[in-house]
């Protein structure tokens, strides 16, 4: 079913902007807009696409929206219930979800018992509910599309797929990060303004550090596991600086097929609104021959644990994603608040995932109770 009429949640991130550019481009209309506390962002957003409904996160910023809005029909809200009601709107046939962490968990499952289709660039809601997301997914017939470029381009090429027996498995690409190359010794020292040096996509700040630990592509292989119904044993991971190979897959032939593109989040966005069309995309086509060279490396799991953690994580099972997930978001906001070290961030979520004690069936409550727990545990609480 191609999208008609949007909901975008987290419109002010990275992904969001994106998002709305592509909907410029394919002329989408969108129904309502959600942010935690950008007003000036939105209030600009909402005057040019005009929505039903915007929402602030932050009850403030809300108020403050309302009295900017007055002399418009749109209607504004606050609150988790309120990115949640745009998530149900009943004009909006598809939620984009691009909310940053933990927080989109709830909105997507809402939006999927509302029987909406779903453009999920919010990979922990597959990391910490995967089991509650999917079930639900199946249980109300609702098609959950990746906008993650690794996804996107594993799911383009299982397309045509015969059966499942012909898949061997899923290769996801990394890009490596700022800090390829470097030795535990050298990431002692590295600061919060070089961690957010990526060198070839521009994303939000927490995302950006993700990337630099690495721990970006563990979450993004738990995820695999959920989208594409496969073993952590069955997806590899290989670094590819160049960004220009985002994930391929090998067939019980050897035969391998890749997606390739310029590392631009529009078209991964893009195909997750027009599927199963394709449309001519806002961003350059890519010339092989000005490339010259395309290289892969093996991941150095030593230095880079995360990755290690999130397959650990994922292959125990349960809440045990979940906990790792919550542990990485506060150690990671406490490296960019200056809090901890960069090499704190791993260790911090290797001793959560190491002690804490996880259920192997879970609620939607039972994942907001581990996530309180393990973000205490984070911060010694």
């Amino acid at each position: 079913m191609m999208t008609s009429n949007l909901s975008v949640l987290g419109s002010t991130g990275s992904i969001g902007k994106q998002s709305l550019d592509v909907c410029r481009k394919c002329g989408y209309t969108v129904k309502a807009l959600t942010a935690f506390s950008s007003v000036d962002e939105i209030e600009a957003q909402a005057r040019e696409f005009r929505p039903e409904l915007v929402t602030l996160v932050d009850e403030k910023s809300a108020e403050t929206l309302k009295i900017k809005l007055k002399d418009t029909s749109v209607r504004v809200l606050s609150g988790i219930d309120g990115v949640c009601e745009c998530a149900a709107l009943e004009s909006a046939d598809t939620v984009l979800n691009s909310v940053v962490g933990m927080a989109g968990l709830k909105p997507t499952l809402t939006a999927v018992r509302a029987g909406k289709k779903i453009a999920l660039a919010n990979k922990e809601t597959l990391v910490a509910g995967g089991r509650l997301v999917m079930s639900e997914a199946e249980k109300y017939g609702v098609k959950i599309l990746p906008v993650d470029s690794e996804h996107s381009a594993i799911f383009q090429c299982l397309e045509g797929k015969p059966s499942n027996k012909a898949l061997k498995k899923l290769i996801l690409t990394a890009s490596g990060g700022p800090f390829f190359g470097k030795t535990r010794d050298e990431l002692k020292t590295v600061t919060l303004e070089s961690a957010l040096k990526h060198p070839n996509w521009s994303m939000g700040a927490k995302i950006t550090v993700d990337s630099a630990t690495m721990m970006n592509k563990g979450l993004e292989l738990i995820e695999a596991v959920w989208l594409f119904s496969v073993k952590p044993s069955d997806i590899d991971i290989v670094v590819h600086r160049e960004s220009i190979v985002h994930s391929a897959v090998e067939y019980s032939d050897n035969s391998v097929i890749a997606q390739l593109g310029l590392p631009d989040m529009r078209i991964p966005i893009q195909y997750a609104l027009t599927y199963p069309e394709r449309y001519e995309s806002p961003v350059d086509e890519l010339d092989l021959t000005e490339l010259g060279n395309l290289t892969f490396y093996k991941p150095d799991y030593d230095t880079f644990e995360c990755i290690t953690i999130c397959r650990d994580a994922i292959t125990k099972g349960g809440l045990y994603p979940a906990a790792v997930n919550s542990a990485n978001e506060q150690a990671n906001l406490m490296f960019r608040k200056g809090e901890i070290g960069f090499l704190d961030i791993a260790e911090r979520v290797r001793k959560v995932y190491e002690t804490i004690d996880c259920k192997d069936e879970y609620t939607f409550e039972d994942v907001i109770e581990i996530d309180k727990l393990a973000r205490q545990m984070v911060r010694g609480d």
